[in-house]
């Protein structure tokens, strides 16, 4: 049996139910699912549980999915109608939940259980290609709608210790997310700025600074172009606070994402005691 350290990942989930696609549309996504694809193999049968902070849910205060059988939020819109139906099966876990919870109170951090919510398209749309047996629990945390970098920095901190656990935490957002310049060319350059500050932070710096520049996000190159509303962004401050002094990786990188777009997914903290486990 495996103890490791698992990794933490903030992964770049692409637009809409795109993995349930066939045609023009789910091909924009194939170095994307190819990326999940690999980190499946990395992690082999290490994790026993995944918590997904989804850019998808947000609240006053933050939120743990506990119903041991989550239904389906369908947050998407234009699509077929048939992409309204869809299922991901997997189980959740009142007992991560409560655990989740009880790591946040130890840290000064207040959330409440939610048994009713469904996995949203952050959470679907990386666990089909990730996880398509549906058989690993999967629990969702929600974002506080303050968005405050320094306040996800200590949500990820609080909830480091499952990592040790077998809970492997997902932050689940886009490096991009300005819908209305995705559909033209306007969004390449600012996507691309914006991305180059983002390696720089993650994987170059140090992790002090990395911090750093993290709590600033709003002074990076291009940053309100990227995200105007930061809710795909934030999911990555968890991802980072759970492994604040571990190196950054780059795991998925597309300069062509929608012909132009720049995008990223990344690791923190190293996979290389889980690979014994590997399928």
């Amino acid at each position: 049996m495996n103890n490791a350290r698992l990794p933490t990942y903030f992964v770049s989930h692409g637009g809409g139910p795109w993995p349930y696609m066939t045609g023009e549309f789910r091909r924009n996504f194939d170095r994307l699912e190819q990326s999940l694809i690999d980190m499946r193999a990395e992690l082999g049968n290490a994790p026993k549980a995944i918590l997904v902070i989804s850019g998808h849910w947000e609240g006053e205060g933050f939120a743990i999915s506990s119903g041991a059988k989550p239904g389906m939020v369908y947050d998407y819109f234009g699509f077929p109608e048939y992409l309204y139906h869809i299922t991901y099966d997997a189980p959740g876990s009142p007992e991560l939940a409560k655990r989740v919870r009880e790591l946040l109170r130890a840290g000064g951090i207040e959330a409440q259980l939610d048994p009713t919510r469904g996995f949203d398209h952050g959470t679907f749309s990386i666990m089909k290609p990730l996880y398509p047996e549906e058989t690993l629990p999967v629990v969702q945390l929600s974002l506080d709608a303050g968005y405050d970098p320094a306040l996800h920095l200590a949500v990820g901190r609080a909830l480091a210790p499952l990592r040790d656990e077998g809970v492997l935490i997902i932050g689940s957002g886009l490096s991009y997310h300005n819908l209305q310049e995705m559909r033209g060319t306007s969004g390449y350059e600012p996507s691309r700025r914006f991305d180059d500050w983002l390696q720089q932070t993650l994987v170059h710096a140090s992790p002090d600074a990395r911090t750093e520049r993290l709590l600033a996000w709003e002074r990076a190159p291009s940053a309100r172009a990227a995200h105007p509303h930061e809710d795909h962004l934030i999911p990555l401050m968890v991802a980072v606070g759970a492994a604040e002094d571990e190196p950054g990786t780059v795991t998925y990188h597309q300069s062509d994402f929608f012909g132009g777009m720049t995008a990223s997914s990344f690791r923190f903290g190293s996979f290389e005691a889980t690979q014994g486990e590997a399928q």
